[in-house]
């Protein structure tokens, strides 16, 4: 399988060759899903937090007698069915996150990767880097490819110049080829991966024994 690499400018240069096991794969909807709840859970908070009625603040003792006024029952003025009451079954701080397999994570990711070739919306482009640091010089590159969509840039390592001159761009994001996340690529509508960041994928998920 071969893919076509496009210079910074938006011309065609050579064909690159992409791995089979890696960008070739059929559609699995299970693992994909799988590998995204499990991305979604691990980045929540558990933080929300409420008081049940013995943690509320008031008194103890009965607002009135139990016989003799006409009234329903009171225990304390902390009770749930009260104004200012504790909570019922609320919310409590709870760790949200959890493992998923290894190999699951790299199934995701190679579906997701195949997805975008046959959908035809992952685009190689020669490597390159924004020495200046400024947005503008990125998107002199980025119009020739996408423009105000969902875009994600695959890097060939952690270029901070490059990330520097796209992180005021609110639909662009920056992923490292050995750190990839399926949120982040599946629900992209453009994928931009540098020449050297789509070979390192070729051995990097190509190779059964690797890890993510």
């Amino acid at each position: 399988m071969n893919i076509k690499v496009y210079s910074t400018g938006g011309s065609e240069l050579r064909e690159l060759s992409l791995e089979e096991a890696v960008f070739g794969l059929p559609f699995n909807e299970a693992v994909i899903w799988y590998a995204i709840q499990n991305e979604l859970a691990n980045q929540r908070l558990g933080t929300a937090c409420t008081k049940d009625r013995g943690e509320v603040h008031g008194s103890n003792a009965k607002p009135y007698k139990q016989k003799g006024t006409g009234r329903a029952r009171r225990g304390d003025k902390k009770s749930p069915i009260l104004v200012g009451g504790g909570t019922v079954f609320g919310p409590k701080p709870r760790d949200f996150s959890y493992s998923i397999p290894k190999k699951a994570k790299r199934a995701a990711i190679k579906n997701i990767l195949s997805l975008k070739i046959r959908t035809e919306t992952f685009k190689v482009v020669e490597d390159f880097s924004i020495e200046s640091g400024k947005t503008k010089d990125i998107l002199k590159i980025l119009k020739n490819f996408t423009i105000n969509e969902r875009t994600v840039i695959l890097l060939k390592n952690d270029d901070p110049k490059i990330k520097q001159a796209g992180r005021n761009i609110p639909w662009l994001k920056f992923l490292s080829y050995n750190r990839l996340r399926a949120h982040d690529l599946f629900y992209s509508r453009k994928v931009i991966a540098l020449e050297t960041a789509v070979k390192n994928l070729n051995v990097f998920y190509g190779n059964a024994e690797g890890v993510s």
